[in-house]
C-alpha cells in the first residue's frame, strides 16, 4: 500500500490593490487544500502585489522579506532584470498574473495557432475593455495574450492611437501581416479575439476577462470543417495560483520573468 501524499499549503497575504485586481481571496478560497490567508503579523508563503508602476521594486523587498513565492497582477512593462537576480539567489518562485495571457486555454490555442502558422495568410486580433482603460495598460495585455499564441511579431508598430483606442501593426514570422485593435468601449464584454486565416481554413481565439470562470473558445477550421476545442470552466486568476503551486512544490522556476522581458523591451519601445 503506497503512502499517502503530503499536501504542502502555503500562507498568502495580498495588497488591497491586488486583492481587487486579482480575485485572490476567491482565487484562494476556491484552492483550499493549496493556500490559505496568513494569520496576524507573520510572514506569508506567498505575497501578491499589483503590477502597478514601480512592482518590480516591491517585489524585490518581498523577497527580502522571505516569500517564497510571488504573483503579480497585470504586470505593467518594467525592466526585470534586478527581479530575476533576487528571484535566482533566493530560489524564489515568481508568476504574472496577467489578464488575458494566463488564460488556462492558451497552450491548446498556441498549439492551434503554430500549426498554421507557416500557411497563415493574414491574423487580426481585437481587444475591448472598458471606457477609462489606459491605452498603454490595454496594448500591454493585448501583447502579451497575442505574442502568447502566435510567437514574437516583427516590425511593430502603433499606426494611431486616441481617446477610443488604437491600432497597430506587424508581421509573423511568415510575412503574413498582422492587425491589432485596442477598443474602449462598455457597448460589449472585455476580451480579446484573435483570428488567424489560411488558405483553406484558420483558428479563431477568444479570451474572456478573468473575473469569473467563463471559457475560452478555440475554433480550427479546415478542409474538415469547423472543429471547438474542448472549453476549460477556470479563470485566468485560478489557473495561476494552481501553476504557483506546482512550482513551489516541486522547487522549480517559472520562465515568466524572462518572457515578459522581451514583451517589456517591445512594450516600452512602442509606449
Amino acid at each position: 500500500m503506497s503512502a499517502p501524499v503530503e499536501t504542502k499549503h502555503y500562507t498568502v497575504r495580498a495588497t488591497p490593490e491586488a486583492q481587487e485586481a486579482g480575485a485572490v481571496a476567491l482565487a484562494v478560497a476556491s484552492l483550499p487544500e493549496s493556500f490559505g490567508p496568513a494569520a496576524g503579523d507573520n510572514q506569508p508563503h506567498v505575497q501578491v502585489i499589483a503590477g502597478t508602476p514601480g512592482w518590480t521594486a516591491h517585489a524585490v523587498e518581498a523577497i527580502s522579506a522571505g516569500a517564497r513565492g510571488i504573483v503579480v497582477v497585470n504586470p505593467a512593462a518594467e525592466n526585470t532584470e534586478l527581479l530575476q537576480a533576487a528571484a535566482q539567489h533566493r530560489g524564489t518562485v515568481v508568476v504574472l498574473d496577467q489578464r488575458w495571457a494566463s488564460n488556462p486555454a492558451i497552450p491548446a490555442a498556441e498549439d492551434a495557432v503554430r500549426s498554421m502558422a507557416g500557411r497563415a495568410a493574414v491574423l487580426d486580433s481585437v481587444a475591448t475593455a472598458p471606457v477609462g482603460t489606459d491605452s498603454g495598460e490595454l496594448l500591454a495585455d493585448h501583447l502579451a495574450a497575442v505574442v502568447r499564441v502566435t510567437g514574437p511579431l516583427g516590425s511593430l508598430r502603433v499606426l494611431s492611437r486616441g481617446p477610443h483606442g488604437y491600432t497597430a501593426t506587424a508581421v509573423l514570422a511568415n510575412g503574413a501581416p498582422v492587425a491589432l485593435q485596442g477598443v474602449r468601449s462598455n457597448a460589449c464584454p472585455a476580451v480579446v479575439k484573435v483570428t488567424l486565416l489560411t488558405d483553406d481554413g484558420g483558428v479563431s481565439v477568444t479570451l474572456p476577462e478573468p473575473v469569473a470562470a467563463w471559457p475560452a473558445t478555440i475554433k480550427v477550421t479546415g478542409p474538415q470543417g469547423d472543429l471547438l476545442l474542448p472549453t476549460i470552466y477556470e479563470s485566468a486568476h485560478r489557473a495561476t495560483w494552481r501553476r504557483l503551486k506546482e512550482h513551489l512544490d516541486a522547487g522549480t522556476s517559472p520562465s515568466d520573468l524572462h518572457s515578459f522581458a522581451v514583451l517589456s523591451e517591445t512594450i516600452t519601445a512602442l509606449i
